[in-house]
């Protein structure tokens, strides 16, 4: 019993004594972890102290950072102020441009205007005779596109222009006026020196005055025209008169007669001179009338041809019309047996004795086209369209000086207020003088109205 109790004391020792060396190595183990702990945490902390002066380094360095941040903020502040102090300037720089650029855009545009609104051609030289400015009248007669920079005498090759410019900047206070003559045209030339503030420019001028040239003669020669129209029927007359009642002898029944056809003839002649400028008179006042009517073509020819009977007898000329009675036209009676009176008296100026005057009427539609033709020398085929200008005459190898130049105008004018249109053709040298003109054709009634008569004279 005593050893057993002996060996269960024994085997509790030795439980006891292995339970003492496992808390033993236990303890052990924990004091080396705590140990090793402890040289963590030690190296933790110096490395936390390292930490600490990199920090405070950091910190250092980011207050220098910043503090210079600050300056440099404050710098771009400033430059951003100013920058915007300078585009501000530069936008009243800007506009006040843009008001001097609209301004003188504006000017620009009102000084073209001006010139190219002008009937007369316009340039501008400087002092060397150099094109500055044109207008578009001087770029279309002298067939140039802006020429500017150019010579003058590049662009206008006439020694009169020449001299009228270096005579007017030899005498700068003088203004030069001459009359040229380009392409058949008439100018009117002016040139002048002008002076405007600091700057002195050369004005070039071209009127255009072709048509007072023209009227101007045309007026000079209608002026000798009547003169020599009056002075041979009064000379005739008086001529007649002496012969009739001559104190040696008595006038003869026959002869009287004869004396007083003559005196009739030169007197009719005196009369359609002043119809003629009677006529002319009305339609440059406007004051014709024409009252369009339904009228038969052929009651309107006779008529003409009744008028102009005595007249074809005295050169034994012979009147014939191929007029159809069913052709009717819309005109003014008068006016319409008046162009046919003063063509068929133009036929009958022109015809060589003898011969006959053919009066043709034909229906086109809308239109009749009536035509009067002779076998005189006719119009040269370059006179053509000048022939019914006023008081226009042909040379010396169809003219005779007779007449006044008016008779085709006015029938012209006729004409046309009646809607109708009037030319001449086959009017080659010796094929005989045709001249023709249309009529509306009278489809339909229209009112009898007057119309304004409307002269392009």
């Amino acid at each position: 019993m005593i050893e057993l109790i002996a060996l269960i004391l024994s085997v509790a020792l030795v439980g006891a004594i292995f339970l003492l060396l496992q808390a033993r190595n236990r303890l052990k183990a924990k004091d080396e972890e705590i140990q090793r702990k402890q040289v963590e945490f030690t190296s933790t902390t110096k490395r936390i102290g390292e930490l600490d002066g990199q920090i405070e380094a950091k910190d250092q360095e980011i207050g220098t950072l910043r503090s210079s941040s600050n300056q440099k903020d404050e710098t771009i502040v400033k430059k951003e102020q100013d920058a915007i102090q300078q585009q501000a300037l530069i936008d009243t720089l800007q506009s006040q441009m843009t008001e001097q650029e609209s301004s003188v855009a504006y000017r620009k545009a009102l000084l073209l205007t001006l010139a190219n609104a002008a009937y007369d051609s316009l340039i501008i030289l400087d002092r060397d005779l150099k094109i500055i400015a044109i207008n578009n009248a001087a770029e279309q007669l002298f067939n140039v596109e802006s020429p500017l920079g150019c010579a003058l005498n590049d662009v206008i090759s006439l020694p009169e222009v020449d001299m009228m410019v270096t005579d007017a900047l030899r005498n700068e206070e003088e203004v030069y006026e001459e009359q040229v003559r380009i392409d058949e045209r008439f100018f009117r030339v002016r040139t002048s020196v002008v002076r405007r503030d600091t700057y002195s420019f050369i004005g070039l001028a071209l009127q255009d005055i072709t048509m007072l040239v023209r009227l101007n003669r045309a007026r000079r020669d209608m002026v000798a025209n009547i003169s020599h129209e009056l002075r041979h029927p009064i000379a005739n007359i008086r001529l007649t008169i002496d012969s009739l009642f001559h104190d040696q002898d008595k006038p003869k029944r026959r002869d009287s007669i004869t004396s007083l056809r003559a005196i009739a003839r030169e007197t009719e002649n005196l009369m359609w001179l002043v119809q003629e400028m009677s006529d002319l008179a009305m339609i440059e006042s406007g004051q014709s009338i024409v009252r369009m009517v339904d009228m038969p073509l052929l009651e309107i020819v006779d008529e003409a041809f009744e008028q102009m009977q005595d007249q074809s007898d005295y050169k034994s000329l012979t009147m014939v019309r191929h007029v159809p009675p069913k052709i009717h036209v819309l005109c003014d009676r008068d006016l319409a047996r008046r162009v046919l009176i003063n063509l068929i008296h133009n036929a009958i100026k022109w015809s060589p004795e003898g011969e006959t005057i053919t009066v043709n009427a034909e229906d086109l539609g809308d239109e009749v086209a009536i035509s009067v033709m002779d076998n005189g020398l006719g119009v040269p085929p370059e006179k053509v369209e000048r022939i019914f200008e006023r008081f226009y005459q042909l040379d010396d190898s169809r003219s005779r000086g007779e007449g006044t130049g008016l008779g085709l105008a006015i029938c012209k004018h006729i004409v046309e207020a009646h809607g109708g249109r009037i030319w001449a053709e086959g009017n080659h040298k010796g094929a005989g003088g045709r001249f023709a003109f249309t009529l509306l054709n009278a489809e339909e009634e229209i009112s009898d109205e007057p119309a304004e008569f409307e002269s392009n004279s």
